[in-house]
């Protein structure tokens, strides 16, 4: 590695299979982040106009929504 370049590296956690040893990437180029990580969406930026988002999956309505206690509950 030249100086200036950083050292990536992404522990994609414990498989759950105990026989399977644990996955990990190194690279001095960064990688294609889509394809290891989850995409992450901030509530906030969710539910903008309140405290409650309706999500449809399967044709069916669930709703999630922001306690006054921070909790997030899903419900059918």
């Amino acid at each position: 590695m030249a100086d200036g370049d950083e050292k990536i590296e992404l522990n994609l956690g414990a498989s759950p299979d105990p026989g399977v040893a644990e996955e990990s990437l190194t690279s001095s180029e960064p990688p294609d982040t889509a394809a290891f990580l989850p995409k992450i969406i901030k509530f906030s930026d969710l539910a903008r106009c309140g405290d409650e988002v309706w999500i449809e999956f399967e044709t069916q309505l669930y709703r999630l929504r922001k306690t006054k206690q921070g909790k997030l509950i899903l419900t059918k």
